[in-house]
């Protein structure tokens, strides 16, 4: 299964939150791994959020962002192209949206993945609505 994941759902492996064990389990089950190229600089934002509020230490701070590096070391790294950028248009246009979450969808959408994970509400309903199937993991939707 070709697996697509935004920086909400992907983030859950570094951080325990309901979602995490989920992720886990789909993660085990994708023969190809991919999410867009501002994944990385958003988790790393995310970590130093919670360095600077002291909820990590350096240490763990270190650790956890050379994992991730780790994790994606072998993912495909899917670029914004013309192409996700006029889909990501489309996708602002038709849908309660923020900018970086429509790109993570074109993207995915533009690789044509099997499965699109999130924990965005509003990111799983845009996804869903463009025909990607979706699955949204964390809280659930209300």
């Amino acid at each position: 299964m070709k697996l697509a994941v935004d920086s909400s759902s992907f983030a859950k492996r570094y951080v325990q939150e309901i979602g995490s064990n989920e992720l886990d389990r789909f993660l085990g089950s994708a023969s190809e791994l991919a999410f867009c190229v501002i994944l990385v600089p958003e988790i790393v934002s995310g970590l130093n959020r919670r360095l600077r509020e002291r909820v990590l230490t350096i240490a763990h701070y270190r650790a956890v962002k050379k994992q991730l590096l780790d994790d994606v070391r072998d993912a495909t790294v899917l670029q914004i192209t013309p192409s996700a950028v006029s889909r990501a248009v489309k996708l602002l246009e038709g849908n309660v949206l923020r900018a970086m979450d429509a790109l993570h969808v074109a993207c995915a959408l533009e690789w044509q993945a099997d499965l699109f994970l999130t924990s965005d509400k509003r990111q799983f309903v845009a996804s869903t609505n463009s025909g990607l199937r979706s699955e949204y993991i964390g809280q659930p939707i209300s």
